[in-house]
């Protein structure tokens, strides 16, 4: 079946030189008699022996003049296929430095674009950190070494690469390209090897500002087309771009690190606030506390269980100095190793030295440096050689009254790690002065007052504290998110935001029918080519001047938001309908009609515009960016609009195609397709030679469909293949009971085979295992197949030929190179496109003699397709072609129909 083709594919190979001398010799009768010969000098043709007839030279003139035009021609398309292909794998690689994927996922995606522009199977990207001289295995996939990681490689840093390839490129800053042997002869001297030896290497450098700063290394371990200067210089170019997809990647990672960062200090300020809410919710709780009737045990159990809250203390006692000022008595005393002491000398120890200096007291005995301190203070005598015993930490602060200590309250930690803290110190002394009050009873009700007020203000301190660093913090929230929502080179509202508001838009409207909004998606035109040739200054320059006109056309109400490289939306809110938003394409366009002044460069630029309108079939935001980017491609592709408006048929169109590809996915699974046979005969006498196989879907709801319904939705989501093995076991399995030992089936083979290099073993084993002669299955091709991958095509086709496999070219005539193939495959059969036999006007039939003619001289069969009347069938005779096909002899018909009896 043809395939879809290129614009290349469209034109025809120029004929070797050799070839077409021959073709010359062939149709001039000079020539052709002997009367002056015509010979081959390089590159040129040169008479000899005489001079043409003026009507014979000019006949040769023009040839020439073809070959020349056919030369030049397909050298321009296929550079322009080429500088497609490269702007597409440059805008893919821009897209991916934008987009929401990881790092980890960008550069596997990376991967597959590199490996679309060249042989990529085997890559691996290493960057370099000069100011630290770290080597990064950023990425490595390589076919022969499956299980290494990039982050397995063994190298750090770039001396550890030394007197390898890769740190030749980094050291140089020039591509290296060749075998190991053609490198190791480049440099002058053996290289190191690293890992599996490779058949092809390249390697180019990563620049910034002339520094090297990666590199970027293609490699491949079979035996296929070398790498050439082309790739090595195409490489080079996407490796730089790659470099900046890497980079702003690593830019926003980073800027992903530090809003999480900040994140995480916002949460400690929000934890500290809630603390200090707790801290003020405690201190009130042991103010009404001071004034409650609880006793004096239960009053100091309360103020444990509160001082628990914020510090260990399962361990807690009080120390009150009686009326002489000489003993200490324990209202209250828990600790899980020592009972109450009762009353005790309060003269030594680490309680009276508190008690004596009236200030608090915080002993780390779990440090070296804590104990250290300690023992300096005991040394001066002050405990009169006590210790704390087996306490880990010790926290004891004074009860004061007027200035003057009355008692200590202590708490303490057995537990090695678990000590006190000066904040823990600070709390517990504010704590102390509320117990010294508790105990003071007695006092004026004007010193409680002063008490109270004294707590007030410092809790309305602590409050307008706390308030103070939620404003800084609601400023700080505020700044981010405007950063997350807007682009940073226009200052307009990027994607994120604008899914925001188209989505509150699709819900307003499912509230309310009347509240009617558009969405225009905008995509720049020529601005690839404006980037490239003037430089990223001038592009971001532009896109900024573009985001100021695109923001003086629209209304009030309306938002302009970029999406992303040159891809602008405007969100229009309020609309009567399309119209509305049909003027403001108008005017949008307009707006870009003129000449920009940009950095001193006049630039020219345009917009294409796709339109859809607020309905109520949408769900979510992304449905309709979707619509909306379909129309915009619609309008990119008309020749006379700049803007289009998404309508149900485009909608429908695109469910069917969804449809269709689901469709299609259960049809495999099920085995709905069929191969039906044509009979291909003899014109003179009608007998059938053999049958080509065409495939046919039995769909369970619209009934048998030719490949038309479905082809290219298949050749597009890469099912075809699975398709076309299964209506190869289907024919494989029927062929013994149909055919005679004379006869034989044709199947087409579709050409995305020929990218494989295992289809004719594959294709083999399964028909040995069918049990079916290699005579009597035959392949038909398209020029498709020989164009994408003739060098595997080649190959295949001989490893065909030489199990016996007979090989058709399909549709001959219809491309413009087969002339070259005949010569270059191994085919046996040539197929004469429909096309011509439908005609038969002398200037078909004297095409369809000429192709007779030239195939009979090459000793190919000729087999005429589309057969549809005797008058074709006679000219078809009379012309020497004696096979044939077409409804004249039948329609293609279920395998059934084609029992031997019915043959």
């Amino acid at each position: 079946m043809p395939a879809p083709l290129s614009p290349a594919a469209l034109l025809p190979t120029p004929l070797p030189v050799e070839a077409l001398a021959e073709r010359a010799r062939a149709a001039l009768p000079a020539l052709r008699e002997g009367r002056c010969r015509l010979v081959v000098d390089g590159d040129r043709l040169v008479m000899q022996g005489g001079t043409l007839p003026d009507a014979e030279s000019a006949l040769l003139d023009a040839l020439l003049d073809q070959h020349a035009r056919l030369l030049q021609l397909g050298a321009a398309l296929a550079d322009a296929e080429r500088t497609a292909q490269v702007q597409k794998a440059l805008y893919a690689i821009s897209d991916l430095a934008a987009s929401d994927l990881d790092m980890d996922a960008m550069l596997l995606a990376l991967h597959r674009v590199i490996g679309g522009l060249m042989y990529g199977e085997n890559l691996f990207i290493a960057l370099h950190r000069p100011e630290t001289d770290e080597v990064e295995f950023l990425y490595y996939a390589d076919t022969e070494e499956p299980d290494v990681r990039a982050a397995d490689m063994p190298f750090r840093r770039l001396s550890d690469l030394e007197g390898t390839y890769t740190y030749q490129v980094f050291e140089t800053g020039r591509a290296l390209r060749g075998a190991p042997d053609e490198i190791d002869e480049q440099v002058g001297l053996p290289m190191r090897r690293v890992g599996p030896r490779s058949a092809d290497w390249l390697g180019v450098p990563m620049l910034a500002d002339g520094q090297v700063l990666g590199v970027l290394v293609v490699q491949a371990y079979v035996q296929r087309p070398r790498y050439t200067e082309a790739d090595q210089a195409l490489l080079g170019f996407v490796g730089s771009h790659v470099l900046t997809a890497l980079e702003h990647k690593r830019a926003q990672e980073e800027l992903e690190r530090r809003v999480e960062l900040r994140t995480r200090e916002l949460t400690a300020e929000v934890q500290a606030r809630e603390r200090g809410e707790r801290l003020q919710r405690a201190l009130y709780r042991i103010a009404e506390l001071a004034n409650s009737d609880l006793d004096t045990r239960a009053f100091f159990q309360t103020l444990q269980e509160i001082v628990g809250g914020f510090m260990p203390s399962r361990n807690f006692y009080v120390a009150l100095i009686d009326e002489t000022g000489q003993h200490f008595d324990f209202p209250y005393f828990a600790d899980e190793f020592e009972t109450n002491p009762g009353r005790t000398q309060a003269k030594t120890g680490v309680t009276a030295y508190v008690y004596h200096r009236a200030r608090p007291l915080l002993v780390d005995l779990d440090t070296a440096g804590g104990r250290a301190a300690f023992e300096v203070v005991a040394a001066t005598g002050a405990f009169a050689g006590t210790t704390p015993g087996p306490t880990k930490s010790w926290l004891g602060v004074p009860l004061l009254r007027e200035g003057r200590a009355f008692g200590v309250l202590v708490v303490q930690s057995y537990t090695p790690g678990l000590v006190y803290s000066a904040a823990d110190e600070e709390l517990l002394t504010f704590i102390a002065h509320q117990v010294a009050s508790t105990l003071e009873r007695h006092q004026s009700a004007e010193a409680l007052r002063r008490a109270n007020a004294e707590l007030e203000h410092r809790v309305g301190e602590r409050t307008q504290a706390l308030l103070e660093q939620i404003a800084v913090r609601e400023r700080m929230e505020e700044q981010l998110k405007h950063q997350v929502l807007h682009d940073g080179l226009t200052g307009l509202p990027n994607r994120a935001y604008l899914r925001e508001h188209l989505a509150r838009a699709i819900k307003r409207l499912q509230r309310d029918p009347e509240a009617r909004f558009a969405l225009l998606f905008m995509d720049l035109d020529r601005f690839k080519i404006i980037n490239d040739s003037a430089g990223h200054a001038v592009g971001d320059a532009l896109l900024v001047e573009v985001a100021h006109r695109f923001s003086r056309s629209v209304r009030g109400p309306d938002m302009v938001a970029r999406l992303g490289g040159d891809e602008f939306a405007i969100l229009m809110d309020h609309v009567d309908g399309a119209d509305d938003a049909v003027r403001l394409a108008q005017r949008v366009i307009a707006a870009l009609s003129g000449p920009m002044e940009i950095l001193g460069r006049t630039v020219f630029t345009g917009v294409s515009i796709g339109i859809a309108i607020g309905h109520e079939r949408y769900d979510s935001p992304e449905d309709m960016l979707r619509d909306a980017d379909i129309a915009m491609y619609r309008a990119k592709k008309s020749s006379d609009r700049r803007f289009e408006v998404f309508d149900e048929a485009l909608h429908d169109k695109a469910l069917a195609l969804l449809e269709l590809e689901s469709d299609l996915r259960f049809a495999i699974l099920r085995r709905e397709f069929e191969p039906w046979l044509q009979p291909i005969v003899a014109l003179d006498d009608g007998h059938i030679l053999g049958w080509e196989a065409l495939m046919r879907w039995r769909h369970p709801a619209r009934g048998v469909l030719a490949p038309g319904a479905f082809l290219d939705v298949a050749e597009a989501n890469g099912s075809l293949e699975a398709i076309d093995w299964l209506i190869f076991e289907q024919i494989f399995a029927l062929a013994p009971g149909l055919l005679d030992d004379r006869q034989y089936i044709n199947i087409n083979v579709s050409p995305r085979h020929f990218r494989m290099g295992d289809f004719a073993a594959r294709f083999i084993k399964r028909l040995e295992a069918h049990r079916v002669a290699p005579s009597q299955i035959r392949i038909e091709v398209t020029e498709g197949a020989f164009i994408a991958h003739q060098d595997r095509a080649g190959d295949t086709i001989d490893a065909l030929a030489r199990h016996g496999i007979k090989v058709a070219l399909d549709d001959f005539g219809t491309g413009y190179s087969s002339l070259g193939y005949l010569h270059r495959f191994r085919l046996h059969t040539v197929k004469i496109d429909r096309s011509f036999i439908a005609a038969m006007s002398p200037g078909s039939a004297a095409i369809v003699s000429a192709i007779i003619g030239l195939a009979k001289a090459l000793n190919l069969e000729v087999v005429a397709e589309g057969i549809e009347d005797e008058r074709q069938r006679a000219a078809l005779l009379k012309l020497g072609c004696g096979i044939g096909q077409g409804w004249l002899f039948s329609k293609p018909q279920p395998p059934a129909h084609w029992s031997r009896g019915a043959a």
